[in-house]
């Protein structure tokens, strides 16, 4: 990894696609890494990316190995370089970081890794001065931060009666293998998003389920257009704008019945059941106090934006979100989240690296239009 520099203009955390997008922008706008040497009299400043994981790829390093090239949802390329051809039953887990890899190397955005952010915080009460950026690598100084730590590291265990005491097996997508690991244990798949259904499916191949939500999932009726998807990112995008948490893109999308999806209502298997109301040492217990045997509970209940290290700025509202002026967060405008809310998809996160860099080179004091809020904000 090599020292960390003591300062740098730009301090990007993160390399997964948000993270390389605002990285390759940097890069393009004139910024240089900071690695000890002179940047050249035509640079703009430097830049330095702390990424957390062992090598590049980001959150797909760690995708189950059964999801393949065909299935895998919502690639988009990165900016300036297509993906090449791949076997379209390799698995993502290992086609989508070497491609990473080789977008770094091309680019030359000089990723440090592995370094652990633990906390970003104020320098001094300066609304233009410096951010500092503490890692198990040391502190960087800097003008300007752009987070791009997705979700991947932070996934949401819902809390039920009961749950402490069941004897089986608990585990969340994140953790998730393979279905074989299942052969002869009734699942409990719980959630209503696509991981939920396209595990469902594959874990319904070796053995036996039961599939949960709290809601009834909404089933995509007509072609899911770039106008839909304007959509759907604008309806998160005014969430994050009002101080409120974000809801995934994909969340307000609906499900769209691809060719495996229908296969898998054909066989049976999505039939969906109310939540249930306890969990028991041997199952669950359902709303009707019917009762479901269980060996196995898994949550595809998602994840939360990965902000813990941001804490000590204090940015959350009472809203229970950050409020935000585009990438900026509207009390801290040296601060820019990529690759959450109205970002979170990939393509997404390419938008919103280079809106990052773009309100970074125009250095204004306070994002435009911006009038801070009236309620003091509260710690997270």
């Amino acid at each position: 990894m090599g020292a960390l520099p003591d300062r740098a203009d730009v301090v990007v955390i993160g390399a997964g696609q948000a993270g390389l997008s605002a990285a390759y922008h940097l890069r393009r706008r004139g910024f240089r890494p900071a690695d000890g040497a002179d940047p050249g009299d035509g640079a703009r400043g430097t830049f330095v990316v702390l990424d957390g994981e062992d090598g590049p790829g980001g959150a797909w390093r760690h995708r189950w190995r059964s999801l393949r090239m065909a299935t895998v949802n919502g690639i988009h390329d990165l900016p300036d370089m297509a993906r090449p051809s791949v076997d379209p039953a390799e698995p993502s887990a290992e086609a989508l970081p070497r491609y990473f890899a080789d977008y770094e190397r091309t680019m030359d955005l000089s990723v440090r890794r592995p370094v652990r952010v633990r906390a970003v915080r104020r320098a001094d009460g300066d609304p233009d001065g410096a951010l500092l950026v503490d890692s198990d690598g040391g502190t960087v100084e800097a003008r300007a931060v752009i987070n791009a730590t997705g979700t991947w590291t932070k996934p949401f265990w819902p809390r039920y009666p009961g749950q402490l005491g069941f004897r089986g097996r608990q585990l969340h997508v994140a953790d998730y293998v393979s279905a074989e690991e299942f052969d002869g244990r009734h699942v409990v798949v719980v959630g209503g998003g696509i991981s939920a259904v396209q595990l469902l499916d594959e874990i319904s191949r070796v053995t036996t389920t039961t599939w949960v939500t709290r809601r009834e999932p909404v089933w995509r009726t007509d072609a899911f257009d770039a106008a839909a998807g304007r959509r759907a990112v604008a309806r998160v995008a005014e969430r994050v704008r009002q101080g409120l948490p974000p809801l995934s893109v994909v969340s307000v999308t609906g499900l769209v019945r691809t060719p495996a999806i229908r296969a898998a209502q054909e066989r049976g298997v999505l039939r969906r059941h109310p939540m249930f109301v306890r969990i028991e040492p041997a199952g669950v217990r359902m709303p009707d106090g019917s009762f479901v045997r269980a060996d196995v509970i898994l949550w595809a209940t998602g994840f939360r934006a990965a902000l813990d290290h941001l804490r000590p700025l204090h940015l959350r509202g009472h809203g229970g979100g950050i409020t935000m002026v585009g990438t900026q967060v509207a009390d801290e405008p040296r601060l820019h989240l990529v690759g959450y809310g109205p970002s979170s998809s990939t393509v997404g996160a390419n938008r919103a690296g280079r809106e990052a860099v773009n309100r970074i080179t125009r250095r204004p004091s306070r994002p435009p239009h911006h009038r801070r809020p009236m309620t003091a904000s509260c710690a997270e």
